[in-house]
């Protein structure tokens, strides 16, 4: 009875595990239908933006098309209209020449010559005039604009003195038109130039004249004779005007300069005040130490009663006084030259680096002037310099300067100023120098014992290969 129980049970659950199942099968079922459901909705949507996105497309295409072809029918109407215009054009201009053909009296060719004569007298200087100038850096120099009206004068000058060479109107055309086209040329050249190509601008200019040159003999070979020298006359006032051009750009590059000279300048004295500042507070610290050295002898002096002891601590203090007064010096050197001009004025000299003839004057404010000359030595130069004047003043900006005016036709960088070499050689230089300030002690030996011993060295090696 029991077991039939149990095996009542087991079948009831068994059943309620499959209705279990069932349950879930079916919200699977209900899931998946849902979903599909879902989906058909979203692609029916997307459908239907989609259609309405092309349906838009295509009238925005089909208003695009009928502007289209209302701008064509327009046009069309346009040609038909000036094919029509041009037929009538055509049969006139038949007419005319037939006309004038048959009838040559009938055309009044003086009036036309009067019509052309008031047409060149409203041109200003005559045809030959430029019909488009250029904005040229010159104009904005009155020094400049002046060289430059000098130039086209003399160029003018020329064009007119060749001109009347030309009986024919043929050959006057020729040379009307050549001169036109050479003046716009030239306006583009100096419109072009740069800082950076004046030789390309001077090769320009030359093709520019070898190109007319050529045209000009292969239209008409009687002509060339004339045509070359009249080139030839030409090219230097083209080379002299792109010259003049160019000197607003050297005044330009020379403001740059002179501002990086201004900004290096300030730099270096930064530098300099700063390497000041450094040995202030070393010499401060070093004073604070006498002071307190100062103190304690007092001190010990106060309660010494040996004689031979206190002569000691009064010769102590002595010294450490004059210590002080050395270290107060320095000071107010220091102060001297952060706040001032002073400094020294050097002038050195780089055999091996750059020969016998070019030397450097410069300034620097340092407390000790070689440890610039070595930083000089150090930077970017095979070798030292040798040092040949170190001159000591109040004013070194003012003294540099008189020195620097007395060479500076003689600088080898004409446009970076900061650059301080100068050509010369060392007895010139000495008299210069020693001109200014008849006090300086200055040596005229090259020693450059570095490059010296180098070449011995080179020598040396060269005899040693060929033995």
């Amino acid at each position: 009875m029991f077991k039939k129980i149990m095996g009542l049970f087991n079948i009831s659950k068994s059943l309620q595990e499959k209705e279990n199942r069932l349950k879930e099968v079916e919200e699977t079922l209900a899931q998946k239908e849902k979903l599909i459901s879902d989906i058909k909705s979203d692609a029916k949507i997307s459908a239907e933006k989609e259609i309405n996105h092309l349906t838009q497309k295509i009238y925005n295409l089909n208003e695009t098309l009928k502007q289209t072809e209302d701008e064509l029918t327009k046009q069309q109407k346009e040609v038909a209209k000036s094919e029509r215009a041009a037929k009538k054009f055509k049969s006139e201009v038949v007419g005319i020449k037939q006309l004038v053909e048959k009838f040559p009296e009938a055309v009044n060719y003086e009036k036309i010559e009067q019509e052309l004569s008031i047409l060149e007298d409203s041109l200003g200087d005559g045809v030959l005039n430029n019909l488009v100038t250029l904005n040229l850096h010159h104009q904005d120099s009155k020094l400049l604009r002046k060289e430059m009206n000098a130039n086209n004068r003399e160029m003018n000058k020329l064009l007119k003195s060749y001109e009347d060479r030309y009986t024919t109107k043929a050959n006057k055309t020729i040379y009307h038109l050549m001169v036109i086209g050479l003046k716009a040329e030239l306006q583009n050249i100096l419109y072009k130039l740069k800082y950076t190509n004046l030789d390309k601008s001077k090769e320009d200019a030359q093709t520019l004249i070898n190109k007319y040159l050529t045209i000009c003999g292969d239209g008409n070979a009687s002509i060339l004779p004339t045509i070359t020298r009249f080139l030839s006359e030409l090219d230097p006032l083209f080379q002299n005007a792109i010259q003049i051009e160019y000197k607003y750009y050297i005044q330009k590059e020379l403001e740059k300069e002179e501002q990086r000279r201004i900004k290096e300048q300030m730099k270096q004295e930064a530098e300099e005040r700063k390497i000041l500042e450094a040995e202030q507070k070393k010499i401060e610290k070093e004073e604070e130490k006498y002071k307190q050295a100062i103190e304690k002898n007092m001190q010990l002096l106060e309660t010494e009663t040996d004689e031979e002891k206190i002569n000691a601590l009064k010769e102590k203090l002595d010294e450490l006084n004059q210590q002080i007064d050395k270290l107060e010096e320095e000071k107010s050197e220091i102060v001297k030259r952060a706040n001032g001009r002073a400094g020294y004025v050097y002038v050195i000299s780089n055999l091996g680096s750059f020969g016998e003839q070019m030397f450097k004057v410069g300034m620097t404010r340092r407390l000790n002037p070689l440890d610039r000359i070595d930083e000089l030595g150090n930077a970017s130069v095979p070798f030292k310099f040798d040092i040949h004047a170190m001159v000591f003043s109040d004013n070194a900006v003012e003294l540099e300067q008189k020195i620097h005016e007395r060479l500076d036709n003689h600088r080898v960088n004409k446009i970076n100023l900061r650059k301080e070499f100068f050509y010369s050689d060392i007895e010139s230089l000495q008299d210069i120098v020693q001109e200014i300030d008849s006090t300086v002690e200055f040596t005229t030996t090259l020693a450059a014992e570095e490059f010296r011993q180098s070449q011995s060295m080179i020598e040396e090696e060269k005899a040693f290969q060929i033995a």
